[in-house]
């Protein structure tokens, strides 16, 4: 088919190529507009641009798919399908019925359950053992859309948020090119959502990254896995040169009992108000990610440390 592309980051690079491989007919990706990146702050493409650019296809970067003008350029086109994965705009009824089939989305939960921009990360902060991806015929609604297929992921026990980003992106692309396939042949058959289970999937505020080690252990380990590698979830620990800010980005939950925040042990067993969580790969301010026993080396944390 000739289809649109909408995607900005790495999620959406596998299920560009995906389709790509399929043999479809890309007239034109939409990204959004390069961002400062890097300690430089220099202004780079998305993932998805960079992709595009490599492979010779065209790109456009608008500050909004409502403005007419992009409108009018993406119906010029005259595309079959446009095909939306973690693009970043909501889309406005004239963009969805450009294409002669419609718009569809690749979205990284079982819907309805984490409609919204962070499913991934939701998924882990709350516990939930298994997720997913889908694809959906987009509507006018956040994610509101019927469901055309779905493919089930467990969550694993030490799963983080980026383990299962990088899961999910290759089973999402593999379903989308399967379901797209089947659009193309005239065989999709889109089934409503369930009216029961809706959740959203709020974007990761900064405020939410500080550990609270008054909450329960395994609340704490789901917000450390979650929030892992990106923004990652931190607590201050003290120094003789004032407290440093350390992210923990790997953590298990253990036996322990303490004050909220003492450090149990010689090897970062932390007491919660319920148990205790065992970190196991740390990031000190300014360097780089790094097991805890590596990180223990060169900066010992004694049992009885307080980190609260």
């Amino acid at each position: 088919m000739r289809i649109a592309f909408l995607g900005t980051p790495d999620f959406a690079v596998a299920a560009l190529d995906a389709l790509v491989a399929a043999g479809h007919e890309v007239a034109c990706v939409y990204s959004q507009p390069p961002a400062p990146r890097g300690r430089g702050q220099v202004l780079k493409p998305s993932a998805v641009h960079a992709y595009a650019q490599e492979h010779g296809i065209p790109v456009r970067t608008p500050a909004s798919m409502r403005d007419p003008a992009e409108v009018e350029a993406l119906a010029a086109l005259d595309l079959d399908a446009g095909v939306v994965v973690a693009f970043g705009q909501i889309l406005p009824a004239a963009v969805l019925d450009a294409p002669r089939l419609g718009c569809f989305n690749l979205h990284a939960s079982l819907l309805p359950r984490w409609r919204g921009a962070a499913p991934i990360q939701r998924a882990i902060m709350a516990g939930d053992k298994v997720t997913g991806v889908e694809v959906m015929q987009m509507t006018e609604g956040l994610d509101e859309g019927p469901v055309l297929a779905s493919e089930t992921v467990r969550i694993d026990a030490l799963e983080t948020a980026g383990t299962l980003h990088d899961r999910l992106a290759q089973v999402g692309a593999a379903l989308l090119a399967r379901t797209m396939a089947a659009v193309e042949a005239g065989e999709a058959r889109a089934v409503a959502q369930a009216e029961e289970g809706l959740t959203y999937a709020k974007k990761i505020r900064p405020r939410e990254a500080r550990i609270g080690w008054s909450r329960p252990a395994s609340e704490v380990d789901h917000k450390i896995r979650g929030l892992s590698p990106f923004p990652g979830a931190w607590f201050e620990l003290p120094t003789a040169k004032g407290p440093v800010r350390v992210k923990a980005l790997l953590s298990q939950v253990e036996d322990g009992e303490g004050p909220a925040g003492r450090v149990l042990d010689d090897a970062l067993l932390v007491a919660c108000g319920e148990g205790a969580v065992r970190l196991l790969r740390v990031q000190r301010e300014g360097k780089g990610p790094q097991d805890a026993e590596a990180f223990l080396r060169g900066a010992a944390v004694a049992a009885g440390t307080d980190l609260s």
